[in-house]
């Protein structure tokens, strides 16, 4: 029978008495109190998860690589169970929030702002197996079995600022405050990105900010948008689905900043936007700005593809509303999500390659 401890992250086949008690000294030694203790007698125990903490939850077929391997199970059985899966597209992005956990810790010995990466998966109880011999292989993330259960834990996570990715209900959670994507995993190689400086670039309209000011596009052509945000300016934009996720990784960033590290800050964020900066990316600006946030890099490219930028500055991800994006983005070696959130989603749009595409829902509000 296999077993698998949440608090050592270890997956095991064992006798059940066995394993209650292995559960039970890692209960004891997982609890806050007994954390300096723990970290000598038990290396593997995680430290506790702190009430603060930003919540990822990653699908396998995210994580990991595992297109083919129901269809492999189907055909030939349970062949190569005991291989780990080769890393998928989200796996360089949960690298990176592993080593902006490990800077925090140092920083802030007792931090509870860190990220919590939780792994959700629905495949077969078989590939299943093999998912757990490839945790265990990697050591990365927690598991929860069942559509049931993956539904239930995204409804526990969705929490302000709180960010999720999984394979399910990706729109219907979106009416209950709970913002969705699909994650395109790139054709050909992807472009690599940094294991020490978390780099999440982001769209502004219907991503960031509300879609007011694309509804205007959409309704009435370019000229009457530049005339819209002109007279608008200084009227602020609504929030959009990530803007909660941005507020989450500046506070982080703001942690570093404290500790003199703004140079070598393992966080970079980006405001990559089709805007242009003469003509309308003021109002994006000054909507930031009175929401207390920023980005590192803000990116107005004028309508020109942002692709080649993309490519550039090798972000782990790249969240915008529009396909048009997203896979002129994935076509050049970025991980791209599209997020299905305004005005945009009500035009027909081209249909992505199957096999390229990757559900990820962002808990954010």
């Amino acid at each position: 029978m296999l077993f698998f401890c949440h608090h050592c992250k270890l997956a095991t086949h064992t006798l059940y008495d066995t394993f209650i008690k292995h559960k039970n000294e890692c209960e004891f030694l997982s609890q806050p109190g007994s954390w300096e203790v723990t970290k000598t007698l038990c290396p593997l125990i995680q430290q506790p998860k702190p009430q603060n903490a930003i919540t990822i939850a990653v699908s396998s077929r995210v994580l990991f690589n595992m297109d083919k391997e129901q269809q492999i199970y189907e055909q030939k059985g349970m062949e190569h169970e005991m291989e780990p899966f080769a890393p998928g597209p989200a796996f360089p992005f949960v690298k990176a929030l592993e080593a902006v956990n490990t800077r925090l810790r140092e920083l802030y010995p007792e931090s509870e702002e860190l990220f919590d990466v939780v792994l959700m998966t629905n495949s077969h109880a078989h590939v299943g197996l093999r998912l757990i011999n490839t945790i265990n292989h990697h050591r990365e993330c927690l598991i929860t079995h069942t559509d049931t259960h993956m539904h239930k834990h995204v409804h526990t996570c969705a929490q302000p600022g709180h960010c999720a990715v999984n394979e399910l209900g990706l729109r219907v959670p979106g009416d209950e405050g709970i913002a969705a994507a699909t994650m395109f995993n790139p054709p050909e190689k992807r472009t690599e990105v940094s294991e020490t400086q978390l780099r999440v670039a982001f769209d502004g309209d219907a991503v960031l900010f509300s879609d007011e000011s694309e509804r205007i596009f959409k309704a009435h052509g370019l000229d009457k948008f530049f005339e819209h945000e002109k007279a608008h300016e200084n009227t602020l934009l609504d929030h959009g689905p990530l803007k909660g996720f941005l507020e989450s990784l500046g506070k982080l960033q703001n942690k570093f900043y404290a500790k003199g590290q703004r140079l070598d800050c393992p966080i970079r964020t980006y405001l990559v936007t089709a805007r242009s900066a003469a003509s309308s990316g003021t109002r994006a600006l000054k909507t930031l700005r009175s929401w207390g946030l920023e980005t590192d890099e803000a990116l107005f490219l004028a309508g020109a593809p942002k692709g080649p930028m993309l490519e550039k500055i090798r972000p782990h991800i790249f969240f915008d509303d529009q396909m048009f994006h997203v896979e002129g983005a994935s076509q050049l070696g970025t991980v791209a999500a599209h997020v299905p959130y305004g005005v945009a989603q009500k035009l027909p749009q081209k249909k992505p390659a199957k096999e390229n595409t990757k559900d990820f829902s962002a808990t954010t509000k």
